[in-house]
């Protein structure tokens, strides 16, 4: 069966961000613990300190044409994007969006999609509050816009 993503899942790791690369953490999570034959997001959005330098990294997860396993009942039509960090405590930086923002643009270039095709995690699960009480993603889908 032929994957092709229909929709852009939003979600936070509920995790502190730490500064260092804890994406093999959640990688290792997934297929330690949960058992799944890889991370479940297609990408991730990290802060990464080094040097002395603050950035944003996006990072690969599971390919692109394969599906996920990130949101129940989505999983076979949908690719997803995480931001590490727990937006139920605070707001993402705004640098992280716009840094996750050039990969939503992207995928929405590749796959044909629009704005209205990204969602929150907690729009399929509204008892999930993913990706975070404080995660604003009117600017989020503001940003995927400049960029695409």
């Amino acid at each position: 069966m032929t994957f092709i993503p229909q929709k852009v899942v939003i979600h936070h790791s509920l995790t502190k961000d730490s500064g260092s690369v804890s994406w093999g953490a959640i990688r290792r999570y997934h297929t330690q613990q949960m058992k799944w034959a890889g991370i479940g997001y297609h990408c991730g959005v990290e802060l990464v300190l080094s040097g002395g330098e603050v950035n944003y990294e996006t990072l690969m997860g599971r390919v692109w044409d394969r599906s996920g396993a990130h949101t129940r009942g989505h999983n076979s039509d949908s690719l997803s994007i995480c931001f590490v960090g727990n937006y139920d405590i605070i707001p993402p930086k705004k640098k992280m969006l716009i840094t996750g923002a050039r990969v939503i643009a992207l995928w929405l270039r590749l796959f044909n999609l629009s704005i209205d095709d990204v969602y929150s995690h907690h729009y399929f699960n509204a008892y999930k509050s993913c990706p975070g009480t404080y995660f604003d993603m009117d600017y989020l889908k503001t940003c995927v816009r400049g960029k695409i």
